[in-house]
């Protein structure tokens, strides 16, 4: 049973930044795709970024939703049992849960849609104030 567990959440101001981490337990075959999510009060859960895990550990591929590309990054250890979300530049409109999800194939990486991730964490709050 593949598990997953965000850290790193919390309070900062507007232009402020942070780092999010997901822990991966549990075993992977093959090419998986790990993604960043979020979900503000009242809104639908919404894909922030993405990277496929290549399981002959070659080059990883990213994928970012278009209002967090050139201020969000993702990235993973080389172990693959952590991913990041680093976040720059935040905005109040960036406060929400953010949910740390896997998928077990690297063909859903591109589209961020919830329905494609089978596995979820818990999520970590962020909040932005102005």
């Amino acid at each position: 049973q593949v598990q997953l567990l965000e850290s790193g959440g919390g309070s900062v101001q507007t232009g402020g930044s942070l780092s999010l981490s997901c822990t991966l337990s549990g075993p992977t075959y093959g090419d998986t795709c790990m993604a960043w999510f979020r979900q503000a009060p009242g809104k639908e859960r919404e894909g922030v970024a993405s990277i496929a895990l290549a399981a002959d550990r070659s080059d990883d591929r990213t994928y970012y939703a278009d209002a967090y590309t050139g201020r969000f990054t993702i990235s993973r250890d080389n172990a693959e049992t952590a991913m990041y979300l680093r976040m720059n530049n935040l905005k109040p409109e960036d406060t929400a849960m953010y949910y740390c999800a896997a998928a077990v194939s690297s063909l859903y990486c591109p589209y961020l849609r919830p329905l494609d991730f089978g596995y979820w964490g818990q999520g970590t709050q962020v909040t932005v104030s102005s």
